[in-house]
């Protein structure tokens, strides 16, 4: 199994005055304490920390001259993040700041870790509880200005089409038989996103998780937001079980199958396509991750379409 981890610098390789500040910003004297956390592939810094008088705080710092689209990342969370309600299930940003090159956010330390992976039951079901909830208390989208989920994914789902440009002698036989339907089913995936006002995830998965010593669970990194239907995110989410070798479960409750079968042959299509390119600036290890779940869903959607 291919883990979703990258390469991160830590507190201590920030500038000494990104730390000035964000001590500053904390109020609670110099930080005596970080500890980088594992998960996501921005090459910044994701650090738990702790200032002299105990106050506690996360803190995502990067700069442009570590990944230019990790930094545009940045600003879009730290934008998005500013916006969410405080009913919703995510972490509370407690201030933030862009000095034209690094972006930094400063949010709410959450007690709590991340859901197992083989997913188990018991998550499974609390995760399609939490998306419930999350779904009803960003309906309707409380940030303005964010493109719909059809838009931002589209061209993403189209990685069938650029396959069979080229089709790779790598890519699995049964996929190569059927690229034509394969890629039908993706657009149907992005025709059923049109429409939904929800301010949905769309990079829902285990590491964008951590579940409290209560059960409840925390939906946290927000770069990507966008407008969609509810039940976007409960279905991206299912992906991130099929990959995992696991069943979904109450995730799909409701919605239609042959949207779901369109959603994940869209999500296996921009997995596949992008795991056989260059692998971005500082981010060494995210294409092994994309061909581990590209794979993982070609037996699912085998199923699915020929079952």
């Amino acid at each position: 199994m291919v883990t979703a981890t990258g390469v991160r610098i830590g507190w201590a390789d920030l500038p000494a005055g990104v730390r000035a500040r964000v001590e500053a910003i904390l109020g609670g004297g110099p930080v005596a304490e970080a500890r980088s956390q594992a998960g996501g592939f921005s090459p910044g810094t994701a650090d738990r920390v702790r200032t002299a008088s105990g106050r506690r705080a996360f803190v995502k710092a990067v700069s442009p001259s570590l990944n230019v689209e990790s930094a545009a990342m940045a600003r879009r969370e730290l934008r998005i993040t500013a916006g969410l309600p405080a009913s919703a299930p995510v972490p509370r940003l407690l201030d933030g700041f862009d000095d034209g090159d690094w972006v930094v956010l400063i949010l709410e330390d959450i007690e709590g870790a991340h859901p197992r992976t083989p997913w188990v039951k018991g998550e499974i079901d609390a995760a399609a509880t939490a998306l419930r909830d999350l779904a009803a208390a960003l309906t309707p989208a409380p940030v303005p200005g964010l493109p719909t989920a059809a838009d931002r994914l589209s061209r993403d789902f189209a990685g069938w089409a650029d396959l069979a440009a080229e089709p790779p002698a790598d890519l699995a036989p049964w996929a190569l038989r059927n690229l034509g339907p394969l890629h039908a089913a993706a657009e149907r995936g992005i025709a059923a996103m049109a429409g939904g006002e929800t301010l949905a995830h769309t990079d829902i998965r285990a590491d964008n998780i951590l579940v409290r010593p209560d059960g409840r669970m925390i939906i946290v990194d927000w770069p990507w937001g966008c407008r969609g239907p509810a039940w976007l995110d409960s279905v991206l989410l299912a992906v991130n079980v099929i990959v995992h070798g696991g069943a979904p479960g109450p995730l799909l409750d409701g919605v239609d199958e042959e949207t779901v079968t369109g959603v994940i042959s869209g999500c296996a299509a921009y997995f596949q396509h992008r795991s056989r390119q260059p692998p971005p600036p500082g981010l060494p290890t995210v294409r092994a991750f994309q061909r581990f779940q590209g794979d993982a869903l070609l037996p699912w959607l085998r199923a699915a379409m020929h079952g």
